[in-house]
């Protein structure tokens, strides 16, 4: 607690005429490229990683980054706070990009391996259940690289599964439909601080560079090709 103080209080006393210009004009109102879903995970440095300025993102976070089924009529199956997040950025903001990023080493991923039976927790135990997809894909064999270790096997394929989910909306099935919006799969490696992304042609994750890019241009996304495939 008291860095975090600390660090508001430097903010205060260092900050620029250009962000506290910034923070007056987004006070007027947001217009964020993308929303983008990870995990609760400290770990998950989004703004370090991504390199992000304040505006830039429309960000939900919870424990596995995982994203619930929607129903036929556009209701959650689980979390209605996450679904309210979705159909605001989507709907509302109007971003044309949704970025979902799992990382190594994550808890959420181990307690599945362990067994929901062993979670002490009744929340947590309910809301974990929306990884079994994933869960089950692992236990099959399913593999995306083959040198990682199970749990971390286990959270790209969730990252992958979990981003499929998107399209269980109506309303982000048809905006990915007409090319007006991409879903993207990412992963965060820890240890090496390196994002990579899912190339659904490639069916594999690889480091987000120029490659990423083209990738947007050519209009490849989760539940879309890339155009001319």
């Amino acid at each position: 607690m008291h860095k975090l103080i600390r660090g508001i209080a430097r903010f205060r006393e260092e900050s620029t005429p250009g962000q506290k210009t910034l923070f007056a004009q987004l006070a007027l109102g947001q217009r964020p490229d993308a929303l983008f879903v990870c995990c609760s995970d400290s770990r998950v440095a989004l703004n370090v990683f991504a390199s992000t300025e304040p505006g830039d993102l429309f960000v939900v976070r919870n424990v596995g980054n995982l994203v619930p089924y929607c129903d036929a009529y556009g209701v959650s199956t689980s979390d209605r706070s996450e679904a309210a997040a979705i159909e605001f950025a989507v709907n509302n903001l109007r971003v044309r990009d949704i970025i979902i990023c799992g990382h190594s080493e994550c808890g959420a991923m181990q307690a599945l391996l362990s067994g929901l039976e062993n979670v002490p927790w009744p929340n947590l135990k309910s809301w974990l259940a929306a990884a079994h997809p994933a869960l089950a894909r692992c236990r099959a064999g399913e593999e995306i690289d083959p040198g990682l270790s199970e749990v971390n096997r286990l959270s790209q394929l969730n990252v992958i599964e979990q981003a499929s989910h998107f399209l269980t909306y109506p309303f982000v099935r048809e905006r990915v439909d007409s090319g007006e919006l991409s879903i993207h799969a990412w992963w965060f490696d820890i240890a090496r601080a390196e994002v990579i992304g899912y190339d659904p042609r490639l069916k594999r994750f690889k480091l987000v560079d120029d490659w990423a890019e083209q990738m947007a241009l050519t209009g490849a996304c989760i539940g879309r090709p890339a155009a001319g495939s």
